[in-house]
This record gives structure tokens, C-alpha cells and sequence, in this order.
């Protein structure tokens, strides 16, 4: 494995716990690849939102979920907010929430 995982902040773990098991799998299928693949990993795993974040695209038989995350020094990669996908489009609400907590990443 050539990336190291963090999360912003361990609810984001605990919200991604409380997600329905077939997406969890999926996920953590997800999470390995990022790991190995860091930025090389694209669609349909993974796909750019502008600005250096990144979103996760975890799905299983009951739904989408989605994470978003940045890269940071030293091959470290942040997950910054997660949550189950509704509608077809991203809720920019969510979208709001993961630029912020990239803010506090890289700005401290």
C-alpha cells in the first residue's frame, strides 16, 4: 500500500459504520484501490470535483454512498465527509461541507 487513509474527524468513520453493509463493502473494496492507486485511481471508483477534492463513489445493492477526500504531504490521503447519496445529483450542501474541511486541512 503506497497512501495512508485519515479521516478529518472519527464521526466521518462512525457515519460510514452506520451505512448499509452492501455499501460498506463496497467501500472498503474502494478504499484498498485508493490506497494502492492514490491519484491514478478515476471513474467509476473515484472522480474529480475540482480544486483537489475528490469523491469516492461507493455503491452497493441498497444505494450510493459517497465520500469525499483530499491528498495532503507524504502520501497521506484525508477523508473529509461521507455520506449516503439521495438524489441524482451531489446536494451541494455536502459539497460545501467537504471544501470546508479541506480548507482546515491544508490551512490548518
Amino acid at each position: 500500500m503506497n497512501y495512508d487513509i485519515e479521516y478529518f474527524h472519527p464521526r466521518i468513520k462512525e457515519d460510514i459504520a452506520r451505512w448499509p453493509t452492501t455499501i460498506q463493502a463496497d467501500y472498503a473494496r474502494l478504499i484498498e484501490l485508493l490506497m494502492e492507486f492514490g491519484p491514478d485511481l478515476r471513474m467509476p471508483h473515484s472522480k474529480a470535483m475540482g480544486k483537489g477534492l475528490f469523491e469516492l463513489r461507493a455503491r452497493g445493492r441498497d444505494g450510493i454512498g459517497r465520500s469525499f477526500y483530499c491528498f495532503v504531504q507524504n502520501k497521506q490521503i484525508v477523508i473529509l465527509h461521507a455520506f449516503i447519496k439521495k438524489t441524482q445529483a451531489t446536494p451541494k450542501k455536502e459539497l460545501e461541507i467537504a471544501r470546508k474541511q479541506m480548507k482546515e486541512v491544508h490551512n490548518g
